[in-house]
């Protein structure tokens, strides 16, 4: 019986390490692609508003 109890709350400490890990690595590629799209922006703005050099 206690083996069984000690089975049960190994597997839903695993799930719940399972969807925690895989929820920050949905949160940091998220936010990756977020300032790589800003980043792109303003580097498109900085070369549009820059003077054309001969």
């Amino acid at each position: 019986m206690e083996s069984q109890l000690l089975n049960n709350v190994l597997a839903i400490v695993a799930m719940f390490l399972l969807v925690a890990v895989t929820g920050g690595v949905g949160y940091l590629t998220l936010s990756d692609w977020r300032d790589r799209r800003r980043q792109e922006k303003e580097n498109l703005e900085l070369r549009r508003s820059s003077p054309k050099r001969k």
